[in-house]
């Protein structure tokens, strides 16, 4: 896999206030970043900065390997991004607005755009006005007009807001097959962690401007340890079996120990207990968000 997005040390500061302190994380092809923090803690500031959008004060931002400050223009022309709402033109249909953003690039021809209407599954409306279009079909199209000019960086600031229960299922399962058929890195911003969590590759904490941690998902729910929850058929016999295993509901007993050690105590549990499951000890993303980053607050 190869680095598609590398952001060094950022620092940004409005008039006397530091915002940004040493922001610093990296995504590689298909990989999935969720980017999550409380509101106010410089998410938006960080994408903005990303994009060009906003000055850095201090700091670096790679794009394929090309530094932004020293070739702007190169840099990010193979990236695609929606910050906050896309802008589409109502009165027009999908199509007519694709063909508008297609002018501001080279090489976007028609098969291009009829490419981006077919991965995002926009084919049976696309000649429809986008005032006729469900919030979620405006955020497709918006996905669609980003990838226009192939990118292989994709930049998504909350793209679930406003959206129902089935717009962000379409959202998901586009940007999973973004990331897996085409390979595209992939930083999403956004609230909804529950969602982040069941298709993000990698989670990224920033808390009052600074990055608190940033691991593969697995790693952020598994924690520094490995646990496993084993659900028996009796609680009070199955403690007796070894001090370090422990209740953690009315079937279910927890052990923090390594693959070899769990073996062992599974010999001994089943000389006691009928034994109807064992798996590995999880937290939500939410539990470990707020483990992390001790709560939603803004110092």
């Amino acid at each position: 896999m190869s680095e598609v997005l590398s952001v060094k040390n950022l620092n940004k500061k409005f008039g006397k206030k530091q915002v940004l302190f040493d922001v610093s994380f990296d995504i590689e092809e298909g990989e999935i970043l969720g980017f999550i923090g409380p509101n106010g803690a410089g998410k938006t500031t960080t994408i903005k900065l990303i994009l060009g959008l906003q000055s850095i004060n201090s700091g670096e931002v790679y794009i394929n390997g090309i530094d932004m400050k020293k070739d702007f223009v190169k840099a990010i022309e193979k990236v695609g991004a929606i910050v906050e709402s896309p802008d589409m033109y109502m009165y027009l249909s999908g199509r007519k607005n694709l063909e508008l953003v297609a002018r501001m690039y080279e090489n976007v021809d028609e098969e291009r755009i009829d490419e981006v209407i077919k991965i995002t599954g926009l084919e049976n409306r696309i000649n429809d006005k986008v005032s006729k279009y469900s919030l979620g079909m405006r955020q497709r199209l918006g996905i669609a007009a980003a990838l226009i000019n192939r990118p292989n960086l994709l930049i998504l600031d909350e793209p679930t807001n406003g959206l129902d229960p089935e717009g962000i299922k379409e959202l998901r399962d586009l940007m999973v097959d973004l990331a897996k058929k085409e390979k595209i890195a992939i930083l999403i911003s956004s609230h909804n962690l529950a969602e982040l969590e069941s298709f993000c590759t990698d989670v990224c904490i920033i808390k009052n401007g600074k990055i608190i941690t940033t691991s593969s998902m697995k790693k952020m729910k598994r924690g520094e340890t490995t646990s496993y929850l084993i659900e028996v058929s009796n609680i009070e016999k199955a403690l007796k079996v070894d001090k370090k295993l422990s209740k953690e509901d009315d079937t279910h007993i927890k052990i923090t120990c390594d693959k070899k050690e769990i073996s062992e105590i599974i010999k001994k549990l089943i000389k006691e207990v009928d034994i109807y499951e064992v798996r590995l000890f999880e937290k939500s993303l939410e539990e470990a968000f707020f483990e992390k980053a001790g709560g939603n607050i803004i110092d």
